[in-house]
This record gives structure tokens, sequence and C-alpha cells, in this order.
């Protein structure tokens, strides 16, 4: 952490001088010496001061419970692969999990369905599926999902092997940057 950047994060994260001065356990003329320049803190004051942006940094970050589709639809790899496009273009979604007793085996997504276009009204969703999407628990931040979603289009939430949830980029973006 820059010293010089203190002023950006406190007004990033909303607080007063006075309030952030309380969270660090530091006075508030020290926090006001360092925003302005006039002082050099000594290494266990810069340390507090780190410490709390840290721990109210975390607290603002939203929780994935609070960001993924909690209704969830699926299906099965021995479905016709039609039927659950109907279904995608129905509901106005545009990947659907594949599971088979429990467990994701993959995804029927509007890329997979494109790709296999010429032979879908013959087709299983086991047929077309692509593989299956990354599995997080619930207590997963968001920054590792919006680093997982720059490589996959969706990211599956699971709490004690049910499947609880699923975040695309556009939940993400929807409710977690805005």
């Amino acid at each position: 952490m820059e010293i010089q950047n203190i002023k950006k994060m406190r007004q990033a994260l909303g607080l007063t001088q006075h309030q952030f001065a309380k969270q660090a356990s530091v006075s508030q003329s020290l926090i006001a010496k360092i925003e302005s320049g006039r002082v050099d803190p000594a290494y266990s004051k810069v340390k507090q001061i780190e410490e709390a942006l840290h721990l109210l940094s975390a607290k603002k970050e939203l929780s994935l419970d609070e960001i993924m589709t909690k209704k969830i639809i699926t299906v099965k790899p021995s479905e016709k692969a039609a039927e659950v496009i109907k279904l995608m273009n129905r509901k106005n979604i545009s990947q659907i999990p594949v599971v088979e007793r429990d467990n994701i085996i993959g995804v029927v997504s509007e890329s997979s369905a494109l790709a296999h276009a010429e032979r879908l009204k013959n087709s299983t969703v086991a047929e077309i599926m692509d593989e299956a999407p990354p599995i997080v628990p619930q207590t997963t931040s968001i920054s590792v999902v919006s680093s997982l979603l720059k490589h996959y289009s969706l990211v599956l939430v699971k709490e004690k092997g049910t499947l609880v949830g699923i975040i695309t980029k556009a939940d993400l973006l929807r409710k977690a940057f805005i």
C-alpha cells in the first residue's frame, strides 16, 4: 500500500476522516496529516491503517449468495437437444447445466447449440454439451469468481454437495459492480 493513496481509498469506502480514523484506531488528525502529506507516519501506524483498509474493503464485497441466481434450471444428458433449446428460448437463458445423478457433467449453451445447429433435431443433450463449468463453494470470493468468468461463461455454486446457484457474467456485472 502506498501511504499517499489513503485519501482515495478512504473516499472509495465512503468514510469521513473521523470514521476511518476510528476504524483504524488512530487519531483523525493523523489521517488528515497523512492525506495532506505533512507527516510520514511510523511503520506501526501504517500497518494499523493498512489493516483497517483491508478489513473495510472485505466488508464491502458482496457474497456469492447476493449475486447468484438461485432458481436453477438443469437438464439431463438424455433429453432431446431441440427441446432444451426451446426451453432456453422460452426462459430467456443462454446456458443450462447438464446433471446426471446429482453430478454436473456439462453445460448446453447458445454456442454449443450453434456449433451443432445442423443436427440439433436428432441429437441428445449429451451429444452437443460442452464440458462442465467450474464449481465453487458458496464462501468463494467475488474476485475469484470474476477471474473464472474471464475464461468460462458461467460458474456454478455448490454447498454441501448440492447445486445452490449459478453465476454468469451478466449476474456479476448487474449486481457486483454497479
